[in-house]
């Protein structure tokens, strides 16, 4: 993809389209939304839009790398918290790591379209694989160091990361379909520790 100098003003105007965007791809659905809605929800021209994005694809990536910066930047700070404020049970980590994991109704939505998008789309398929193996490997620097605190250890670190993966999409879904359910609740905080419990170990040394 082009690599575009960010002035100020560029910035403001990549940020409304990035909103807007948003919006649109949560009523309207990520495979019915068009360049002209967004522009037209931005307050922009088509001209607007393709001086910073090649398509609605680029806009999507970026996007969901901004969650993505985020998600970690939350995560690195429950660590530093928990470092400050030590974790005392494995229980009590897990919790804190679904307060991070926050299931977010309208983001999971748009993130699951793009996703049947991409995989319709060959060399899409292949970005979306790289980028979610980046993912899981920011995801594992901040894990390497939750899982010290109640002294465990990763023999692997692909697999855990991709069993956390797997149960937080899988769950996530159950928690959308019965949002007041505590029952539900409860079984995606126990698998998420049994998760945990199966993909780490104790730590000999700590």
């Amino acid at each position: 993809m082009t690599t575009r100098r960010v002035t100020k003003r560029r910035g403001q105007t990549r940020r409304r389209l990035l909103d807007a965007a948003m919006e649109v791809f949560a009523e309207s659905g990520f495979g019915r939304a068009s360049v002209e809605e967004v522009c037209g929800r931005a307050g922009y021209t088509r001209g607007a839009f393709y001086s910073n994005f090649v398509s609605l694809d680029e806009l999507f990536l970026l996007m969901w790398q901004e969650r993505t910066d985020a998600f970690i930047e939350a995560a690195e700070a429950a660590v530093d918290a928990a470092e400050r404020d030590p974790v005392g049970s494995l229980e009590e980590g897990v919790e804190r790591l679904l307060d991070v994991a926050v299931v977010d109704d309208a983001w999971f939505r748009v993130q699951a379209e793009f996703t049947a998008h991409a995989l319709r789309t060959p060399g899409l398929r292949d970005v979306m694989a790289a980028r979610e193996r980046r993912i899981s490997e920011l995801l594992m620097r901040v894990l390497d160091r939750a899982v010290e605190h109640v002294g465990r250890r990763i023999p692997d670190r692909e697999a855990f990361a991709d069993a956390l993966v797997a149960v937080h999409e899988g769950t996530a879904i159950q928690c959308l379909v019965e949002p007041g359910s505590r029952v539900v609740r409860g079984r995606r905080r126990a698998l998420f520790l049994a998760v945990v419990h199966a993909y780490t170990e104790v730590h000999e040394g700590a």
